[in-house]
């Protein structure tokens, strides 16, 4: 899911003017991320996590991006929004709503805020990974994103993993997450319980 350099006091330097929150829609406040959000981020983005495809996806420590931005409200972070910005292509590395601040125009805020300060620093093409979480994929429609390509996330419980995996060392391997190619979907799922079909979902900036 870069890092950014620490300025002052808990300040992390970000693409635009840190320091300087910023207004985007009529209610929803976004600002860049501070180091004390840290706590409140994490919550924010496991429970936005729980009803997904993505359910166990836990960090339990914040990741460093380039972009980082926020939505703060009720005392917390409600919002969240990373893009790593290597070059010309910009990737959003995590975004996630509060599930009771969800359907709020909190998502549409930060990504209008974070294509603003991107179109400024020249970026062309913002992409963003996603399973087949239907909120998620009509969301990203609305706002620009198309499909550019599919591939598998499959995982492979403790029965299955044996099946793929030959471990080395005396390991005895009790679980994988494995990439694959759209073509064997059918295949697949035939032998695998959990596997996921994988858009790479673009927007061209500027």
């Amino acid at each position: 899911m870069f890092g950014g350099d620490v300025v002052g006091a808990g300040r992390v330097s970000l693409l635009g003017a840190p320091g300087r929150p910023a207004v985007t829609g009529e209610r929803v406040a976004v600002r860049d991320y501070e180091t004390a959000d840290e706590a409140s981020w994490l919550r924010c983005r496991v429970l936005a996590l729980l009803a997904t495809s993505s359910y166990d996806d836990v960090w339990p420590v914040k990741r460093r991006a380039d972009l980082e931005l926020v939505a703060p409200g009720g005392g917390g972070i409600v919002g969240l929004l990373d893009v790593s910005v290597p070059d010309v292509n910009a990737v959003i590395e995590t975004v996630a709503v509060h599930p009771d601040h969800q359907r709020r125009g909190v998502a549409t805020a930060l990504l209008g805020e974070a294509v603003r300060r991107l179109e400024r620093c020249g970026v062309r093409t913002l992409e963003v990974s996603v399973r087949e979480d239907e909120p998620v994929l009509r969301w990203l429609a609305r706002n620009g994103f198309a499909e550019a390509s599919r591939s598998l996330h499959v995982y492979a419980s403790e029965d299955e993993v044996g099946t793929v995996l030959n471990a080395k060392y005396g390991l005895t391997p009790v679980g994988a997450f494995l990439h694959a190619r759209i073509e064997r979907e059918a295949e697949l799922r035939r032998r695998f319980e959990r596997v996921h079909v994988c858009r790479g979902m673009n927007r061209v900036l500027g």
